[in-house]
Formats: C-alpha cells, sequence, structure tokens
C-alpha cells in the first residue's frame, strides 16, 4: 500500500507545474530554510491526520503558499495598500492555490483515483505568520483514497 506516495507525488508535480511556485517543500515547516530567499514564492505540504471508512481513507491535507513581503524604501502615501507588496503576494499566492485545488479536484490526481472532497476544502489569508515578513494562503483540504490494501 502506498497511496501516500502517489498522493504527494501526484500533489508536488502539480505544485512543481505552477509557474506562481519556485520551490516545493514537503514535512515540518519548521526545518525548512526560510530564510533562503532564492526559494520563494514556496509551497509546503503537510500530511495531517486520516480517518479511515469503509473500504476509504480521508486523509486530511494542508498547502501553505508564501512569498517574501517587500517593502520600499519610498515615503509611504497611500493609507490602504501601504509602504508593501502585500496585496500582491496574496492575490498571486490565492491564485496559485486555487489553480492548485482546481487542479486536483479534477486533474490528474482524480484520474487516479483521489478524490478531493470540494465541501472541506477550506483557505485563509496570513501576513507577518513568520520572523521573516511572509505572508499567503494556507489551503486545508480532504482527499478520499481507495482502499488498495488486501485483507485475508
Amino acid at each position: 500500500m502506498n497511496n501516500i506516495f502517489k498522493l504527494t507525488d501526484a500533489i508536488k508535480e502539480e505544485l512543481q507545474s505552477n509557474e506562481l511556485i519556485n520551490q516545493v517543500t514537503f514535512g515540518d515547516l519548521f526545518e525548512v530554510d526560510l530564510l533562503k530567499q532564492n526559494i520563494y514564492p514556496l509551497a509546503h505540504v503537510g500530511v495531517t491526520s486520516a480517518q479511515l471508512g469503509q473500504g476509504v481513507a480521508y486523509v486530511e491535507m494542508s498547502i501553505l503558499f508564501l512569498d517574501i513581503v517587500d517593502e520600499s524604501v519610498a515615503q509611504k502615501t497611500d493609507q490602504f495598500y501601504g509602504n508593501d507588496n502585500e496585496h500582491f503576494v496574496l492575490n498571486s499566492m490565492f491564485s496559485a492555490a486555487t489553480k492548485t485545488v482546481q487542479e486536483l479536484m479534477r486533474g490528474d490526481l482524480y484520474s487516479q483515483g483521489f478524490q478531493v472532497e470540494a465541501e472541506n476544502v477550506s483557505m485563509e489569508f496570513f501576513s507577518e505568520r513568520f520572523e521573516d515578513k511572509l505572508a499567503g494562503v494556507g489551503v486545508d483540504f480532504t482527499v478520499a483514497i481507495k482502499n488498495t490494501l488486501d485483507l485475508c
């Protein structure tokens, strides 16, 4: 039974094909060297939990879409947009997240036997969540996996 490998490989391939993402990481986010500026924008994949059903497993996953917010040295004149590119970062990471979720719902992942539960997809915007000024979108979703383990 190697369904988790197949699932994470399919998600990795989708993220690597996304033009808005430079690097894909997996596992404990705090073990990723977030201080390297040449890797952004970054997508970080995590498997959070699973539930077993009759002949199916429901795997809960999360993907963080992160980018660095750059501050301008010019004097702040716009009270709405501020003196940085945070709106741009949030917009581009939301676009990357939306494309990924749509591809996972009806693309290769679906044709490989994994089904993203549409009603269980949630997105959350964040900024200044980490020590260097990062912003982006966190996506949480559930994937249904057919149980391929044969019982005797």
